[in-house]
């Protein structure tokens, strides 16, 4: 594909190649727009993910030279081959960040675009599925709709170079290269088009079809199915953070989730009746068990009325009192809703009265702006008024073709199944794109209803741009078995490194029995929580959800209450009740976080990489992360007290692997102890703990055990410096719930440890906000690694803040 012509305009770099035409588009110093096109312009359909950007066209400089051009900005710079188009991105110093391949990496094939016409022949035929209600489609006329293309976009990676990202999935990979991804939705399949690399850069596909990655003996690349033309952004870091920013820049920020998305959860299938959610949260209470939320799963509304979006007045026959008295104790609700509809329900009459309905005749249709708000208007009138807190929106793939059978098919069969099941009722071009409709249509309503109450929408899919929503992806319906938990930690872990910063499981698995017909319930234990096997995989998998954005209990088959897994004094109860009243003595240090999420694009959920790229072995860690800047998490993901049956393990030792990386030292959370990066460690790892380390530099704000969110009996504060390196941290607070916090209503206490000089200190305060504690005692905590090698206490402080400046030296 060699380059003709080239042209410098205001807003980017115009080229015309013997295949088609190119475009480079800057959007900042580090964000290049590439387009590729065989026609005769580019397109101009307005792209759902990207957010527009304003403001003067970003600063370029192109230099025609002998073999190649050379585009310019202030941190980027690319050169084009003039005989192949190949591209090859460089960081200002000339640096290699990434290339294509030398015949060149761009490419568009014509394709006849295939849609659905549903006339007089179409026949509908409605089921149970294995998560609810399906109604498919038969006997459909095809039509050819337009003209597009399958794109392909070829990478020749650097040796040692890392990937990450695409989503969370199934498999548990967590380093990308030699692997592939078919990138569609489905149950355990939650997509975002994002790849970022050790090498310092970005790659967002700006694409709604199925895609594909490869890196293998098929090739290395990203290509899509259907597509007006390729489209993409190239983002410069060179940390994941920088990266994580632009995503950000060009979808979306991540709005604020109320402060009690942070606390405890209590989910299962499925509490029946108002008497029997108010009931366990009492029971909660009264244990003095810490709780924010409980939540009300399928089958809300009357018999099958599948969807509706009200509640069966015989189970919830007063829902303003029970909302008023879920309130009262301090909790909330949330409540499962689905796009799909049965026809003899109220809500389905009036979709289809205002054709809103997809081809199917029950899913609503979300590309509809119109359907979109009048989902709102039925979720509002029937569930939002009576002061339910939050929404579960479930099944927002909202397709699927293969749960079923006792066999679970070759992934190329499953792709090719379920993408074609979806494209007989979506645009083939848009089939990634529901739930980002869907998730829009809830947030968007919500806020034009009140500012009152932050939008949290719990959903089982994702796509890029959908966390500007106030959106929380959850990994579907997973199998409670050690293999499952364990490829939760690196799927979560790829999830976040795309710029999506809220995911979250069922803790412990939906499916906890095994059923030999169908292949997707395969939990290991037919007898739930009476098997001392799942007490144990339960307590573990509660260990690694304390330390994920939204911390949710769910699933099927057997209760999962704390109290179901024995009584206080008990090793399984205790470890539980341990590890909750942990997250909530953590929530000053969390709910700071949450508001860099928002603030400085920041992400909660680390992979190793995001915090040490400059370590090579922390590449491919799968079971190991960052929550926040201090903590090092390390969950226990292999039995050591008892397999399936209650059967004991004998002789098994009860510590784990841990890799420290290099550049700092770590102290343990649980006893101080000081170790050097780059070494590997065998952790104890007894039932009671997991391995949990803190990097020296690191100021850790907590709070004392309380029972909620809101709960401010006892607002003081333990701050713990851990020293060793200088640190800072922006301990956050405001009203809980309501935007006000977009126009400022907030205080920022920022700490500082001025690590050669042993000084503690806190600036004046930034900021206010209703109801503010103006006046607070902070107890300082300095772990010093000398200190605690001489086998020294750590050394602490009680300071008065004001507001105003203070500073304590510590000797």
């Amino acid at each position: 594909m060699q380059i003709i012509q080239s042209v410098s305009m205001q807003d980017g770099l115009w080229l015309e190649t013997t295949e088609g035409m190119l475009k480079l588009t800057p959007y900042s110093d580090k964000i290049i727009r590439v387009r590729f096109t065989k026609e005769a312009e580019f397109s101009h359909k307005p792209s759902l993910m990207v957010v527009e950007t304003k403001g003067e066209p970003v600063p370029f400089s192109f230099e025609d030279k002998i073999n190649h051009l050379e585009f310019r900005t202030t941190d980027l710079v690319i050169r084009m081959d003039k005989r192949t188009s190949a591209f090859t991105y460089l960081d200002a110093s000339g640096n290699l960040l990434a290339k294509e391949p030398a015949r060149g990496g761009k490419t568009l094939v014509p394709i006849d675009v295939v849609k659905s016409v549903f006339d007089g022949n179409a026949v509908l035929e409605a089921g149970q599925g294995a998560d609810g209600l399906r109604v498919r489609a038969d006997k459909i006329t095809k039509v050819i709709d337009r003209k597009a293309y399958h794109t392909k976009l070829e990478f020749e990676w650097v040796e040692g170079e890392a990937l990450y990202g695409l989503g969370s999935h199934e498999e548990g990979m967590l380093n990308l290269r030699g692997q592939h991804q078919f990138l569609y939705q489905q149950n355990m399949k939650a997509v975002i088009p994002v790849l970022v690399s050790t090498q310092g850069y970005g790659i967002l596909m700006d694409s709604y079809s199925l895609m594909k990655f490869h890196d293998d003996a098929f090739g290395s690349y990203l290509s899509t199915e259907v597509d007006d033309e390729l489209d993409y952004y190239f983002i410069y870091g060179p940390e994941f953070d920088d990266i994580v920013k632009g995503i950000r820049y060009i979808t979306g920020k991540a709005p604020m989730l109320p402060k009690w998305a942070y606390g405890y959860i209590q989910s299962k299938e499925r509490y029946r009746s108002q008497q029997e959610l108010i009931d366990t949260v009492r029971e909660y209470r009264s244990r003095g068990l810490p709780i924010d939320c409980i939540v009300l799963d399928w089958k809300s509304w009357t018999g099958e009325l599948w969807g509706q979006k009200t509640l069966d007045p015989e189970r919830f026959p007063d829902p303003k009192k029970m909302m008023e008295e879920l309130h009262r104790l301090d909790t909330r609700l949330m409540v499962s809703i689905w796009p799909i509809m049965n026809p003899n329900s109220d809500n389905h009459k009036e979709m289809a009265e205002h054709n809103c309905l997809l081809g199917n005749r029950a899913n609503y249709d979300a590309f509809q702006e119109k359907a979109r708000e009048l989902y709102w208007k039925q979720a509002n009138e029937g569930l939002f008024s009576y002061d339910i807190d939050a929404w579960w929106c479930d099944c927002t793939e909202p397709f699927e073709a293969d749960w079923n059978g006792s066999v679970k098919l070759e992934p190329e069969e499953r792709m090719r199944i379920n993408t074609e099941e979806a494209k007989l009722y979506l645009d083939p071009e848009y089939i990634n794109a529901y739930s980002l409709l869907h998730s829009r249509g809830i947030y968007e309503g919500q806020r034009k209803t009140t500012e009152s109450k932050r939008v949290v929408n719990l959903t089982r899919s994702a796509y890029a741009g959908q966390h500007r929503y106030g959106t929380i992806t959850w990994s579907g319906d997973i199998s409670a078995n050690w293999e499952t938990l364990r490829k939760q930690i690196p799927d979560a872990l790829n999830f976040c490194a795309t710029g999506s910063p809220y995911w979250t499981m069922d803790i412990g698995g939906f499916f906890v029995q095994n059923k030999p017909d169908l292949w997707f319930w395969s939990g290991d234990y037919n007898e739930g929580v009476q098997d001392s096997g799942y007490r144990e995989l339960y307590v573990r998998w509660f260990q690694y959800g304390t330390f994920l954005p939204m911390f949710r209990s769910h699933g099927t088959d057997t209760p999962r209450e704390i109290w179901q897994f024995g009584e206080p004094g008990e090793p399984f109860y205790d470890a539980l009740n341990n590890f909750l009243c942990l997250r909530y003595r953590l929530m000053p240090y969390i709910y700071s976080l949450a508001f860099q999420i928002y603030h400085d694009d920041y992400t909660l959920l680390r992979a190793l990489p995001f915090d040490f790229r400059h370590d090579p072995r922390t590449f491919n860690i799968k079971d190991q992360f960052m929550f926040g800047p201090a903590l090092l998490v390390n969950p226990v993901t292999e039995p050591m007290y008892f397999n399936v049956g209650s059967q004991p393990i004998e002789g098994a030792i009860k510590t784990r692997k841990v890799y420290l990386p290099e550049g700092c030292k770590w102290f343990d959370f649980w006893n101080h102890r000081v170790y050097d990066g780059g070494q590997t460690l065998e952790c104890d790892s007894r039932l009671e703990r997991i391995p949990l380390f803190v990097r020296s530099g690191s100021i850790l704000p907590m709070g004392d055990e309380i029972q909620s969110t809101n709960d401010r009996s006892r607002d003081q504060l333990y701050v713990r410096v851990y020293a060793g390196q200088n640190a800072t941290f922006d301990f956050y607070e405001d009203e809980g719930d309501n935007y006000s916090y977009e126009n400022g209503n907030y205080s920022i206490m920022r700490m500082h440890w001025d690590d050669q000089n042993r000084i503690f200190s806190i600036e004046e305060r930034l900021g206010s906000y209703p109801g503010m504690i103006s006046q607070r005692e902070v107890l300082v905590f300095i772990f010093d690694p000398q200190d605690l090698e001489e086998q020294q206490h750590s050394k602490y402080a009680v300071i008065r803040y004001t507001g105003s400046f203070v500073e304590t030296v510590f000797e």
